[in-house]
């Protein structure tokens, strides 16, 4: 397998500009992430790591060697497609071995080789089956299988799992990180799903018109995000954002938020102009000793959890509660913050401030 650098890459189509100077580094073995909406540039990324694009701008590297203007035939890489790309004139043995037979490979091993695959996947008792009468995720398992049959550097996938339902993604995408460990392969996956990726992932590139927004573990990425946006983005519900004017006083340790003074992690002292305090629901809780206020707009149970909707002066907050804790809509009550679980980010620029909590949050660069 491989280590892939991405080092200032940019790509523009015409005047518009998709990827924006990306730089990160992808380690030898690494389960790999690219996650955003739609149109925020992540496709377009993996299309120039694989060859399908070339770069306007900026190197790429795979296994130590620049291959940016070098097809993808040249690269040694697997590309798996949301639309699995099967032959339909063939069965599932022969679309699987086409790879090695085009190679010139000999029969015998590719028999063989087939077979140690369809075994992994389990579908062995599928070869000579034509693919055309599959379901989805058998289909799919094809489209592994006929990537993975040739031992390449590095696996490209593009929502390998979208087109499949809801209950059934969830099985394959732990069947698929299963495969990834027994393989020990790098592999780079594209998916707008925060929860695919911070399920399966290793690492995450968080990004947004273009922009690498954040790059790090999952943990960090939602414990400490970098932007507005990243903090937006992962999460469900999403971290609760009050804004306000104001200065944090000497020593970081307090922030006035509609008169209430609110304890904060340790930041840069002086720091003005319009702050905004973002704290995950989790982290919330109901205090009626507590000095900030708010109303219980609304409450929607979810099993073991609840999450209610409080209006105060500065916006709704939600707070993710147990289901056991009794909350009546209408009721006013203290909300209470963990002062470590705090960000704080400029609300003009969308940019985390930096502070002796939050030192691992991870910026453009």
């Amino acid at each position: 397998m491989a280590q892939i650098r991405i080092e200032n890459v940019r790509k523009d189509f015409g005047s518009f500009n998709a990827v924006k100077s990306s730089t990160f580094t992808i380690e030898d073995g690494e389960f790999f992430m690219l996650l955003g909406p739609s149109g925020c540039g992540k496709t377009t990324t993996l299309r120039m790591m694989a060859g399908l694009e070339l770069p306007t701008s900026g190197e790429i590297y795979i296994d130590g060697e620049e291959v940016g203007m070098k097809p993808a035939s040249q690269r040694d890489i697997a590309f798996v497609f949301q639309m699995f790309a099967l032959y339909p004139h063939m069965n599932v043995g022969k679309n699987i071995s086409y790879p090695l037979l085009s190679q010139g490979m000999p029969k015998a091993e590719v028999k063989k080789k087939v077979g140690e695959i369809a075994d992994i996947l389990g579908i062995s008792d599928i070869l000579d089956r034509p693919v055309g009468g599959l379901s989805g995720g058998d289909r799919q398992r094809v489209a592994l299988g006929r990537a993975i049959v040739r031992d390449p550097k590095a696996f490209f996938m593009d929502e390998p799992l979208g087109a499949l339902d809801a209950e059934f993604r969830e099985h394959m995408s732990e069947e698929l990180r299963a495969l990834h460990d027994r393989m020990n392969a790098t592999t780079v996956y594209v998916t707008h799903d925060q929860l695919e990726a911070m399920q399966m992932g290793d690492k995450i590139v968080v990004m947004n018109h273009g922009v690498v927004e954040q790059f790090g573990v999952p943990q960090d990425i939602y414990d400490w995000p970098a932007t507005k946006f990243v903090a937006q983005f992962i999460g469900s519900p999403s971290m609760n954002f009050l804004d306000f004017d104001g200065m944090i006083g000497t020593g970081g340790s307090q922030v006035q938020l509609s008169d209430v003074a609110l304890e904060v992690p340790q930041s840069r002292e002086g720091m003005n102009g319009r702050l905004s305090f973002g704290i995950r629901p989790e982290y919330v809780a109901l205090d009626d000793a507590a000095p900030y206020r708010g109303r219980v707009r609304a409450t929607e149970y979810l099993g073991t959890t609840q999450i209610v909707t409080l209006e105060t002066a500065s916006g709704d907050v939600k707070a993710r509660l147990s289901s056991a804790d009794k909350v009546i809509v209408g009721e006013t009550t203290g909300l209470r913050f963990d002062p470590r679980t705090i960000t704080l980010f400029n609300a003009d620029t969308g940019q985390a401030l930096r502070s002796a909590a939050n030192e691992k949050v991870l910026t453009n660069g």
